[in-house]
């Protein structure tokens, strides 16, 4: 669960990753495991918005004024993603 991630949480990639672009979807590599991941379009977008440290709040602002989504829902689907990305090694929080 994410229950350690809050809107001032800060978001930014890890060192030990690298991406690249893929379409419309980013292709990320940890170098640690040798392990690639890829990432939908919206997870895409968040993803570049956390190539310099972001805030949980900034990042769900921005979803929001891109798509048609609720508030609370995309924070909470952030917050989901963030977690799943720092399971993996991909993403630090602060």
């Amino acid at each position: 669960m994410s229950a350690g991630i809050s809107n001032a949480s800060c978001i930014t990639a890890a060192d030990e990753v690298l991406a690249s672009a893929f379409g419309e979807e980013i292709v990320v590599l940890n170098l640690r495991s040798g392990v690639y991941y890829t990432l939908d379009e919206v997870a895409a977008k968040v993803w570049t918005l956390i190539a310099s440290p972001s805030r949980v709040s900034a990042i769900r602002d921005e979803i929001v004024s891109e798509y048609d989504v609720d508030p609370m829902r995309c924070e909470h689907d952030i917050r989901e993603l963030i977690q799943t990305l720092a399971s993996h090694g991909l993403v630090t929080v602060t």
